[in-house]
This record gives structure tokens, sequence and C-alpha cells, in this order.
């Protein structure tokens, strides 16, 4: 029997930040019972041009929300200046590096990721801020860097995208559990963690008997 829980999710997704402290709890949860979490990058945006000042008022309307209904804490001041370009697809193959790299140091550079953006009001966009991230999450500097910048990683971060689509994903944060290849949803949007927990707790019962 294999099983693992699969969380679809973009580190420049509002909603995911909210939802971190939970996903952080559900992960933990999943490891006691010996259940590993894959990270699966969403791509919410594939920005070209700077954001025009009503989208940026109603991304920050949303930031706002998600705070209220989460207690996330949120840098609204100076957040996503004029010229910001919202692509969120450098910060996913971020993730998918480090996740090529080492599986578990992928969840500290999430943290990072999402803490520098919306609590500091940092452009991860750019690829020498989350370099920079990377080697706060314990990486080496000049092999994430190479990787990063990689046509290997560029494609698998892709392939995650699509995928998502593929399963016809349209929000974030989901997480999903697999057992023999077979995928159950836990939740597709932000629930908070009484919602979720034993909901987990159930699945991972169901799992340990399969």
């Amino acid at each position: 029997m294999t099983a693992r829980l699969l969380y679809v999710m973009d580190p420049m997704c509002s909603w995911c930040w909210g939802f971190a402290p939970v996903a952080s709890a559900l992960i933990a949860q999943a490891g006691q019972a010996g259940v590993e979490t894959h990270l699966v990058a969403g791509g919410l945006r594939n920005g070209s041009s700077p954001l025009d000042a009503s989208t940026r008022r109603y991304i920050l309307e949303h930031w706002q929300a998600v705070n209220e209904a989460t207690g996330q804490p949120f840098q609204l001041e100076g957040a996503m200046p004029e010229g910001f370009v919202y692509d969120t697809e450098p910060a996913c193959r971020a993730l998918v590096t480090a996740r090529s790299l080492d599986p578990q140091a992928v969840w500290p550079l999430l943290g990072l990721i999402q803490q520098a953006f919306y609590q500091h009001g940092e452009d991860v966009t750019l690829a020498p801020k989350l370099v920079e991230l990377a080697e706060q999450a314990g990486f080496d500097r000049a092999r994430f860097s190479a990787a990063f910048t990689s046509p290997e990683q560029r494609g698998a971060t892709a392939a995650d995208i699509t995928w998502v689509q593929d399963l016809g994903i349209a929000g974030f944060p989901t997480l999903l559990a697999e057992r023999n290849g077979q995928l159950a949803l836990l939740t597709n949007g932000y629930q908070p963690l009484e919602a979720l927990e034993p909901l987990l707790g159930r699945w991972l019962e169901r799992a340990a008997y399969a």
C-alpha cells in the first residue's frame, strides 16, 4: 500500500498563505502516521505586464479578506509597488527545484517565500531573491541557482501546472489524499483546522488498514 498527501498550492496565492498554519498541522498529522506530503506547484498567475491600479486595489482587498478570515499577517502598505509584475512561475519553480534537491527542505523554503512576499513586501518573482531565500532554507547557493535556471526545472514546473490543470483544479489551496494511485479530495479552498483534522484522521485510519 502506498499513501501520500498532495498539497496543491502556489506560494503567491493569498489563501495559501492564510492556510499555511493549517497545512503545517495537517502535514505533521500525516507525518506522524508515516504518510509524507508531496508539494505540487499550481501556477496561479502568469504575468507579463505590470499590475494596473485597479487590479492592485482588488488584490489588496482580497488580502484584507484573507487576513480577517484567517488571522495571517499581511503588509499592505507598499505591497506590489508600481511596475510589479505578478508572475508566480518563478516562485513555483523555486519550490519545484527545492523538491528535486531535498524534498524535506521545500517546506522551510515555502514559508520563507510566503513571509517575504506577504509580511515583508519583497519581490519574490526575482531570481536573486529566490536564491537568497533558498540559501536561508539551507540549500547550497550555487547548486540551487544552477538547478533553478535549468531547462529541467522549467520543464518540471510546467509539468506540475499542466497536471493541476488537467485534473480540473481551479482553486488553491487544494489538499488531496492519494492511496494506491486513487485520489480523494480533502479540501479545495481554505478550511480551518478543526474541519480538516478529523477528516484527515479518518482517511489515515482507513489507509493504515488498506
